[in-house]
């Protein structure tokens, strides 16, 4: 059975308008946030598409301990509370602990459990009782069948609200793959899936004390992605990656990104299904 999910005002699912997740993968700066925040939702109204915004606290899975990791929950949950009011969309950030996913579960319309805790129960357990939706992405270890442990994780806590992200394999050392057969092995589960089109062109750890990514790759990855029939997009997008603090290799640029979400977009139209 295909289950609908509401995020904020609209619906996600087979049969729906494919939305957009999209923000700085970290939150720089209350300002950067905003800014981008504004100037996505400008865009994706323009194409009709419902938009999500995304950016985290904390990025405890960094490469270097001396990489920068964002504002902590705190502020950085503030940021994302202003974004939902002043800008009026939902709001995403990932989380890491029970703790934390209880208290942005307070602010933010959607929990993201990070690819590498897909399978950590008591995080899933904790995103679901706070009733959220419940992003969860793939890790690059699994297999896109092994998921369903974790969507039966989340129903056992009486949460439908369920949303699963590809996010690429890996593929020997510093690399990744995506298999196209993974959408519809996920989308057998009964709920939305995502394509995460930016970090499925990361090189983890390629860059040395830090990661590195082929961002060139993710119109023809995220275009091929929307043929098979996903049901919305999570790209980082950032006005300068080069001088991004985490993930700048992979991210689109903000003057990017509405010539390749146009182009996405009809790929969608052209391959959805006809009554």
């Amino acid at each position: 059975m295909a289950h609908l999910v509401d995020i904020g005002s609209f619906k996600a699912g087979q049969g729906q308008r494919p939305f957009l997740i999209a923000g700085p993968c970290v939150i720089e700066s209350e300002q950067l946030a905003m800014d981008t925040a504004g100037r996505i939702a400008e865009i994706a109204k323009s194409i009709g598409m419902p938009y999500v915004f995304k950016s985290s606290f904390d990025k405890a899975n960094r490469t270097s301990i001396t990489s920068f990791r964002g504002p902590g929950l705190e502020k950085g949950l503030a940021v994302l509370a202003k974004v939902k009011e002043q800008i009026g969309v939902p709001v995403l950030t990932d989380v890491h602990t029970e703790a934390q996913a209880t208290e942005a579960g307070t602010v933010v319309d959607v929990l993201q459990i990070p690819a590498f805790l897909c399978r950590q129960t008591d995080l899933l357990i904790a995103a679901a009782k706070t009733g959220k939706v419940v992003n969860v992405k793939k890790g690059q270890f699994l297999s896109p069948a092994e998921m369903g442990h974790a969507v039966k994780k989340v129903e056992e806590c009486g949460n439908r609200r369920i949303v699963l992200t590809e996010r690429g394999s890996s593929f020997g050392y510093n690399n990744l793959v995506v298999d196209m057969r993974s959408f519809p092995i996920l989308r057998s589960f009964g709920y939305p899936v995502v394509f995460d089109a930016t970090h499925s062109v990361q090189l983890p750890g390629g860059g040395g004390t830090k990661s590195s990514g082929q961002r060139e790759f993710v119109e023809p990855l995220a275009c091929a992605a929307a043929g098979a029939g996903v049901d919305g997009f999570f790209m980082e997008v950032h006005p300068n990656p080069d001088e991004a603090l985490s993930d700048g290799p992979n991210m689109v640029p903000l003057h990017q990104l509405k010539t390749l979400l146009e182009r996405v977009v009809r790929i969608c139209d052209a391959a959805a299904p006809r009554n």
